[in-house]
């Protein structure tokens, strides 16, 4: 047969990872394609980050009633604890007083154990009101801790899916750079091959004029050598 002129079709690319194939590119009609092909637990994954970070998204900033009574649980927990610090500081404070003045005066009813319980109170007031303050700001970082907990989630899920898109750009960009390595091979071969065929075709051309003026046999040469070169 002769040399064939058609152009090579054209080469897919592969990527095979312990003999499953993971990229794969190729050509339809007029369209250069790549598919990823992933794994069942891949595809579970993938699935549940994307269907989680959908579902958790829609409500990030919303406490429902379970939440909103834990958040009001470790509150109550917290100002139960506080109050009970403050007791423990100014009621034995109390009982030593009222000891102290009872058996020194015989009893309660005088100035110096009024002036003083004035000022455990005036303390303990203090104490109490800073107490409240403290579960304003204990209530609010409660709140960012519960937020942040849920925008924490929301990004762990975001970089799987971010991580695994990654992954399946890079497996698919090797498959298109093997598709165009063969691409590049099969186009230098083909020139190559066209410019071998282009070289003996002139110089059959040239040989077979010369062979033409040299009688019957070199004109059965000159026929031979245009025959040949439809063969290379």
């Amino acid at each position: 047969m002769g040399k064939s002129s058609k152009y090579p079709a054209y080469s897919s690319g592969t990527i095979n990872v312990n003999g499953t194939t993971k990229a794969n590119t190729y050509k339809k009609k007029n369209n250069v394609i790549t598919d990823y092909n992933m794994s069942d637990d891949e595809k579970r994954a993938y699935d549940y980050a994307q269907k989680s970070f959908a579902d958790s998204l829609a409500s990030v900033n919303v406490f429902d009633d379970d939440t909103r009574k834990n958040l009001q649980s470790q509150l109550e927990a917290y100002t139960l604890n506080g109050q009970k610090i403050i007791n423990n500081i100014y009621e034995p404070m109390l009982d030593d007083l009222k000891t102290d003045i009872a058996s020194r005066f015989g009893n309660l009813d005088n100035s110096v154990f009024m002036d003083n319980l004035n000022s455990i109170e005036a303390n303990r007031a203090e104490s109490i009101n800073n107490l409240a303050q403290d579960v304003m700001a204990k209530q609010d970082e409660l709140i960012s801790n519960e937020l942040a907990r849920r925008y924490t989630y929301l990004g762990f899920l975001q970089d799987i899916q971010n991580q695994m898109n990654s992954n399946i750009l890079n497996y698919a960009s090797a498959s298109q750079a093997n598709s165009s390595s063969g691409n590049d091979y099969n186009a230098r071969a083909y020139a190559a091959n066209q410019s071998s065929g282009s070289t003996f075709g002139n110089y059959a051309n040239l040989a077979s004029g010369v062979l033409s003026t040299m009688g019957p046999y070199g004109i059965a040469a000159s026929a031979a050598l245009q025959i040949a070169k439809q063969y290379v």
